[in-house]
């Protein structure tokens, strides 16, 4: 295979559900819908951490999460962990990152790219000690070259800039900077990653009318909220946004509706700009000299069993769309068995004819293809899930304040806050089953052929300790090969 380009394209918090390829006809995604005609559609593609940074450090790095050290959010990648730019033997690539980061240091350049294009100032207590805390984001700058001021405060934020008129919005700004350097860099190879913010909360944006609420489908599982078999931190949040709402109340079905129209919305943003990038891709010549990857750094759950965003193990969380094209590619290929973002950075260097490190010190995915430029029907192995750290949004829990009575029915303080942070440790197997291994003793396991909605927790069967056991005893594995501490109890 010649010297391929590589555009990696993706989003915040896109559930897979939110297009054709996964089942969903309603919402209206055209570029995306023809460039899983010409991909490998990965059918069970999890992250290896439902929430931004950790999943992205996995991204970007081909470790796990405990690993690289990004346990939870805003904790910066080190220095010396590097990147898949730096991973390359070969220096005649231009390597470009256009988006939010959220690994540390957000607005200036690194880890082996050579271009940056920021959209994000809302990061600056983050920042490494000696960076300057008065520089802007790229988007910034280009909103203010363009006339506009923040209207309180010194930069944007995202409410203010998700109201803005779609041209001046940061999916416009993105697919106009990716156009220009890939037009910029069409005679020499490249790398360019492309971030979108969006689906990811405040939820609302240009879109918001483009669905009417009551053509909404509510998720098949959104009457099944957690019970007391599941874990108490499903049960908190689930409690949470009952009560609390997010920006507007969260009770009834019609709430939810009004929710999802605005989410499918942003769907459809992000769509229309995807669009642009790869027009400019066919404009070039290059559509078909180029690996395209499509994908989000984990889910949202959008009504399923009453939750909404991330930081749990449900399916709606931790499974993502997966489109890889491979340079000529005219059409699409389904993968089944379940894959993990862990497996993208070696299957990457493969596709480019890069040399994919064997030591586990090194990368701890390997790569997905069987053959040159073949992912054949896909890997037949366990894949794992982790949960490390709080980033779970409950706020009253970090608060001093008097629980309210809605959480004090579940438990005390302790006992949510040690529910909140519980190190959750998920196995998924290729013939259905999803064990959530945790260490306060909240397991939960799931027949997902049988079950897909996760609506029965088969944790408590007698009958199913040999295999809760079976399936503990994978997980140690894992966690022997990737230096994984956290201490698991026995299948009872």
């Amino acid at each position: 295979m010649a010297q391929p380009n590589l555009l990696f394209l993706f989003t915040d918090e896109q559930r897979a559900d939110t297009m054709a390829a996964y089942g969903n006809e309603k919402i209206e995604a055209p570029n995306l819908n023809r460039l899983s005609e010409h991909s490998t559609v990965f059918e069970r593609a999890y992250v290896t951490q439902p929430v931004c940074t950790p999943s992205r450090s996995t991204i970007l790095t081909g470790l796990y999460p405990h690993t690289n050290g990004c346990v939870a959010n805003n904790i910066p990648l080190r220095e010396e962990t590097p990147c898949l730019p730096e991973l390359l033997t070969r220096n005649d690539y231009a390597c470009a990152y256009h988006g939010k980061w959220h690994l540390g240091d957000e607005i200036f350049c690194q880890h082996g790219f050579d271009e940056w294009v920021s959209i994000e100032d809302g990061y600056r207590g983050y920042y490494s000690e000696g960076r300057p805390a008065d520089a802007r984001s790229s988007y910034h700058q280009w909103l203010t070259a363009n006339g506009f001021t923040p209207k309180s405060g010194e930069y944007f934020g995202r409410g203010e800039a998700t109201r803005l008129p779609e041209p001046y919005g940061k999916p416009a700004f993105l697919a106009q900077e990716a156009s220009r350097f890939i037009r910029q860099n069409r005679e020499r190879p490249f790398v360019l990653f492309v971030n979108f913010l969006e689906p990811h909360m405040p939820f609302f944006g240009p879109r918001d009318g483009q669905y009417p609420p009551a053509s909404v489908d509510l998720p098949p599982n959104f009457e099944s909220p957690p019970t007391a078999d599941n874990h108490l931190k499903s049960r908190a949040l689930q409690r949470r946004y009952q009560e609390k709402g997010f920006g507007m109340p969260l009770e009834t079905g019609e709430d939810w509706r009004k929710l999802i129209s605005n989410y499918w919305g942003l769907c459809s943003l992000v769509d229309t700009h995807v669009g642009t990038i790869l027009g400019t891709l066919e404009e070039c010549g290059l559509y078909d000299d180029t690996i395209i990857v499509y994908t989000s750094d984990h889910g949202d759950m959008m009504g399923s069993h009453r939750l909404l965003a991330k930081c749990v193990m449900y399916e709606e969380a931790t499974r993502v769309p997966l489109l890889v094209k491979l340079p000529g590619q005219k059409t699409s290929e389904r993968i089944a068995p379940p894959v993990s973002q862990v497996d993208l950075v070696p299957t990457l260097l493969d596709l480019m004819g890069e040399p994919v490190p064997t030591e586990s010190t090194e990368l701890e995915g390997s790569s997905l293809l069987t053959g040159p430029g073949d992912f054949g029907s896909g890997p037949q192995r366990d894949l794992f899930i982790e949960w490390n750290g709080p980033n779970s949004g409950a706020k009253e829990l970090s608060s001093d304040d008097p629980l309210p009575e809605w959480l004090r029915e579940l438990g005390t303080r302790e006992e949510l806050s040690e529910a909140i942070t519980d190190s959750i440790r998920t196995v998924v197997t290729p013939d259905g089953w999803k064990y959530n291994c945790s260490p306060r003793g909240d397991h939960e396991l799931f027949n997902l052929t049988r079950d897909p909605y996760e609506t029965i927790n088969l944790a408590g069967r007698a009958d199913l300790a040999p295999l809760r056991q079976d399936l503990t005893t994978r997980i140690r594995k894992w966690q022997e090969y990737t230096g994984d501490r956290v201490e698991l109890p026995d299948a009872e």
